[in-house]
């Protein structure tokens, strides 16, 4: 429990510096293309649109086109379920690797090094910010205005914030000691995109059980939140209480396993290059 007040207080005292580098790395990942930061916005787009042509009309109903979930357009549920996905994926994988790529810079800065995830994560959550804007502008003009239920948009983004941030201070530790393990969080980024409902809905395809054991992937109650919120479909963290403290509890003791770890073996991080 020392290791996680630690970390907390760590991300506190040097939010403005992590702020500050999160907007430098977003910049410096952009600054060779004619295009810059669009590119954050168009690579999901492309996506977007093979993920829809493939599993909206390639694999249902002879190219027909996929039938609707719960009454709504399968390119609206789609899109629902991606946009938060487009923030996950390259979350997950970047924050993993961010200590053992980085440390060389900044072991010379007065720096904590349980801020380095950080950044990095927060330099992908402005692009997400963005591509939740033009969908919910999008969504006005497809029959799913802005309801009440947008006011439960923002605790989600906390949640994926929380859970991103104590998984990274899990992976970004083991893959500085385990260069292996980067490969292995790119495996299971992989997997987590058919082992969440944003590609096809779970509950009409698996039986209960199935789907309780899928439930057990925090980013199925990310997922499934933000479409809740963007499709004004209900309360999904009042209505799934439940569920809303399964997901807490375990990104706490996500966080304070990840902050044990990291703060055991940072000092020991430059040895491992």
């Amino acid at each position: 429990m020392k290791s996680a007040l630690t970390v907390l207080k760590e991300q506190f005292t040097s939010f403005y510096l992590i702020q500050r580098l999160s907007l430098y790395e977003l910049k410096s990942n952009n600054k060779n293309n004619y295009l810059g930061m669009l590119w954050e916005l168009i690579n999901p787009g492309i996506q977007i649109a093979i993920y829809w042509f493939v599993f909206g009309y390639g694999l249902k109903n002879g190219g027909q086109g996929r039938a609707d979930v719960h009454d709504v357009p399968f390119f609206i549920w789609l899109l629902a379920g991606m946009v938060v996905w487009f923030f996950i994926s390259p979350a997950i994988t970047h924050s993993s690797k961010s200590v053992y790529t980085r440390i060389r810079m900044l072991s010379k800065m007065s720096f904590p090094m349980s801020a380095i995830p950080s950044y990095v994560i927060l330099s992908k959550f402005y692009p997400h910010l963005y591509l939740t804007g033009i969908t919910i502008i999008l969504f006005q003009f497809m029959g799913f205005p802005v309801s009440v239920y947008y006011l439960q948009l923002p605790y989600f983004m906390i949640s994926v914030l929380a859970v991103i941030f104590a998984l990274s201070l899990i992976t970004s530790t083991l893959s500085t000691m385990i260069r292996d393990v980067q490969m292995v969080v790119q495996a299971v980024v992989r997997m987590l995109l058919y082992m969440s409902p944003i590609l096809w809905n779970m509950e009409d395809l698996l039986s209960d059980r199935l789907v309780t054991i899928m439930k057990l992937n925090p980013f199925y109650y990310i997922v499934e939140g933000y479409r809740s919120a963007l499709l004004g479909e209900g309360w999904y963290f009042i209505e799934h209480y439940q569920y809303t403290l399964y997901f807490w509890g375990l990104v706490l003791v996500l966080f304070i396993f990840g902050s044990y770890i990291h703060v055991k073996f940072r000092r020991h991080f430059v040895d491992f290059l």
